[in-house]
């Protein structure tokens, strides 16, 4: 067949390997044989890595968006394939993460009729802030799908970044074309207006307790790079946002913290305190904000300056006393090259702003003593001796992200790699497909940590791995039981557990049985040991550690919650 007269489908794959993809995740559909018929005849330039469940596609598309900083691309068919990967669009779009969902859908001849499994994709997927989706489409004309391939990758890249839906009618993809892919997407770079730039150093030079948080989408190793010279310029405490934790360097002398759930209660004071706050690219969303109560909406009590990518974020949720649109690659240009006075009133803050952060991360500052044998900051310290220094670390949602959010100390994005996957929307079931994706499109050491709850939402995707020769390791914390929903229930209904107890499996057999080697940890010191094999063996490894409910936050125990709440 020659390229004059290829399938719609062939097409299709030509104008992603255009934009720079190299894999491509989904589960296999009718609605776009075509379009896998495209991957097998190009297998050279672009894989098809194929998942064992949508939800697990979609978040290693996700996970991809977050890696490369262009968008992560998913394929699954239409009806139940788009809206179990509903999951990981949600994801994106609440973490600002370029992504392209493809979803195979019904032929022309039979649209509107509630044909097999068909959905109206637009009223699903949003678009809008109050959706899904940056934007929704669908291809009717197969000659067109280059100019809207182009504009989706446009659309997820630019601005706020988030996702995109594109729906390809099945009819559509096997007509014959001769269109040819258009060039190769680059984000648009919107720069700092120079008057506000002006501005926002008057603003400085009158502040005395000032406090950068950063975080959000778009970030490159380039503008984590000038992030920091901005800040060693200023000599300004910098923390980072609810899961962007390698936005800058935990090692750095003037590294704060991050601010989300599970705040230092040292950190929060600061953030009340501060005088001046600069915003550097998150969206400042309820779990960054302490549920709106460290930054309070609309008018904080703080000076507020909110520098962001999207207009249409910008003075939406708070009226900042100054609002700057920047892309962070030119926001944080802009700001290094902002000259600071001879001196600087606020070095005691900043130097005080990172012992605070410097006594969280010591275990013995946690204020009690958790039970059983397992001492979890521990396990994470020998995780930050024994890991690469440009490991992936991966998790879902749940208590035992904790555990890495307050003492695993991430390198900073200027040492050139992404470190943290993690979903700012609390979606369960990321952290195995994310650890598998980094895997997978790095070569790099890539580490999950997931709860026993949280791993059975996409565990299956470890045949995945095994099938596409992933490498990752996984720590799962077994305390059968939903621990989050168990220390809510505790605090809201002492006493009274509903459904957030759960039976599980032999999690070691079951790695087994898809390929990966397994251990299990009941004490310590059997940790480091059980680490160094799974770092040492060719494939994957799960690491099952037993472990209490009782130990269910890093500050406190379930009892000491279910207590407290009785005596109210």
């Amino acid at each position: 067949m020659s390229a004059a007269t290829r399938l719609a489908g062939h097409l299709l794959v030509e104008c992603l390997i255009e934009q720079g993809v190299t894999h491509a995740f989904g589960v296999p559909g009718e609605s776009f044989l075509a379009v896998l018929d495209g991957f097998h005849a190009h297998a050279e330039r672009i894989r098809f890595i194929t998942n064992r469940q949508e939800g697990g596609a979609a978040f290693m598309a996700e996970a991809q968006g977050k890696l490369t900083g262009r968008p992560g691309v998913c394929f699954v068919t239409r009806g139940p394939g788009a809206t179990n990967a509903s999951i990981g669009v949600h994801t994106a779009f609440q973490d600002s993460t370029p992504m392209v969902l493809f979803v195979g859908d019904v032929a022309s001849d039979a649209r509107d009729r509630e044909a097999f499994q068909e959905v109206d994709f637009a009223a699903f997927f949003g678009p809008s802030t109050k959706g899904m989706a940056k934007r929704v489409e669908r291809i009717d004309d197969a000659r067109r799908i280059p100019e809207y391939v182009a504009r989706a990758f446009a659309t997820a890249m630019n601005g706020r970044p988030g996702p995109v839906v594109l729906v390809l009618p099945e009819d559509m993809l096997t007509q014959r074309v001769d269109s040819v892919s258009l060039p190769r997407v680059e984000p648009v770079q919107a720069w700092s207006d120079p008057g506000a730039l002006r501005e926002l150093r008057t603003l400085l030079l009158a502040a005395e307790r000032p406090l950068v948080i950063a975080g959000g989408g778009g970030w490159t190793p380039q503008s984590a790079a000038a992030l920091q010279r901005f800040a060693e310029a200023w000599r300004l405490p910098v923390a980072n946002a609810f899961r962007f934790q390698d936005t800058f360097d935990n090692h750095h002398p003037q590294y704060a913290g991050d601010v989300g759930l599970g705040i230092n209660p040292a950190l929060a004071r600061r953030v009340r305190e501060s005088d001046l706050l600069i915003a550097l690219g998150p969206r400042l969303g309820e779990s960054t904000t302490g549920g709106y109560t460290l930054i309070e909406a609309p008018l904080p009590r703080q000076r507020l300056v909110h520098i962001h990518a999207s207009a249409e974020e910008l003075n939406r949720v708070y009226q900042p006393a100054l609002a700057i649109q920047a892309s962070m690659n030119a926001a944080a240009r802009s700001l290094e090259v902002l000259s600071p006075p001879p001196s600087l009133p606020w070095s005691a803050w900043t130097e005080a702003c990172h012992a605070d952060y410097l006594a969280n991360v010591d275990p013995a500052n946690g204020g009690v003593q958790l039970p059983g044998p397992i001492d979890m900051p521990a396990i994470v310290h020998t995780l930050q001796r024994l890991l690469p220094a440009d490991a992936v670390l991966t998790n879902g949602a749940g208590n035992f992200a904790s555990w890495l959010h307050r003492f695993y100390r991430y390198p900073g994005l200027a040492r050139g790699h992404k470190t943290q996957l993690a979903p700012t929307n609390g979606a369960m079931g990321y952290g195995v497909p994310a650890g598998i994706a980094a895997s997978l499109l790095t070569g790099r050491t890539a580490f999950t940590i997931a709860g026993d709850g949280d791993f059975l939402m996409n565990g299956q995707e470890l045949a995945t791995a095994v099938q596409h020769g992933a490498r990752s390791i996984v720590l799962l914390l077994d305390n059968g039981s939903y621990g989050t929903i168990r220390m809510h229930q505790e605090r809201e209904y002492p006493a009274r557990v509903s459904g957030s107890n759960l039976n599980n499996p032999d999690f070691a057999a079951l790695a087994r049985a898809y390929g990966y080697a397994s251990e299990r940890v009941e004490r310590t010191a059997d940790f480091e040991p059980a680490l160094r094999r799974a770092l040492a063996h060719p494939g994957g490894t799960l690491i099952v550690v037993p472990l209490s409910p009782e130990v269910i936050t890093t500050r406190g125990t379930l009892s000491a919650i279910r207590d407290a709440a009785l005596k109210r």
